[in-house]
């Protein structure tokens, strides 16, 4: 395990904005890879790029189905002391995506979690084996131009830091969407729904593959 980067830090602040810029609009779904027989506690996985609402519809997902949860990039800031800039800034991506992947290693070795990974988890083969072997793994899609809407005065993302936001956006998205369908069971068009709405659909994916059962709403 990588020791901490600093000590005595602050933690990473809970919350997330993404609720309050969400519309309601059709989404889709479909299944990309094969799902094998799961338990019905078995582990849920959030990919997908920086806004996406990863961290807000595990959140939910996790208060449904009575789950403890974990977002990776908040796990990192909590075991080193840290916010996600610092470290970019002292280690650089490199040494961020190290530390990434020791938490992700952890986190997918527990059971019955639900888990947010960040944007660039999936970048590692390694992390993408660790995802799908150990749980299932959902895909939360939107296009380039929503998630620059929802994450264009977020400070706390270092790649975002550039003159032109968007193109960066739009070259993770190029390089990240096909890792991201590399390793997901399911693939959500996420659009701009309500919160609610796209928590009851990944729910009901979840209990038609056999992981969960939740209480009717």
């Amino acid at each position: 395990m990588l020791p901490p980067l600093l000590s005595g830090g602050r933690q990473a602040r809970q919350g997330s904005r993404f609720a309050s810029k969400l519309r309601h609009e059709p989404y889709r779904i479909s299944q990309r890879t094969p799902l094998q027989a799961r338990d019905a506690h078995a582990n849920v996985f959030f990919v997908g790029l920086m806004g996406a609402g990863k961290t807000t519809v595990g959140r939910a997902i996790a208060r449904r189905l009575d789950r403890p949860f974990f977002d990776s990039d908040h796990e990192i800031e909590a075991r080193t002391g840290a916010r996600i800039p610092v470290i970019f800034e002292l280690e650089g991506e490199a040494g961020f995506r190290e530390r990434e992947a020791h938490v992700i290693s952890d986190l997918t070795g527990r059971d019955n979690i639900v888990l947010a990974t960040g944007g660039g988890a999936v970048l590692r083969l390694e992390n993408r084996q660790a995802l799908q072997n150990r749980g299932v793994v959902i895909y939360l899609r939107a296009n380039p131009h929503d998630l620059w809407l929802r994450t264009r005065r977020d400070k706390n993302r270092p790649l975002l830091q550039t003159e032109d936001p968007k193109a960066r956006l739009e070259a993770l998205y190029e390089v990240r969407d096909p890792l991201y369908r590399e390793c997901a069971h399911f693939v959500i068009e996420t659009g701009r729904p309500s919160v609610n709405g796209l928590v009851n659909m990944v729910l009901m994916q979840l209990e038609m593959a056999g992981v969960a059962k939740h209480p009717a709403s």
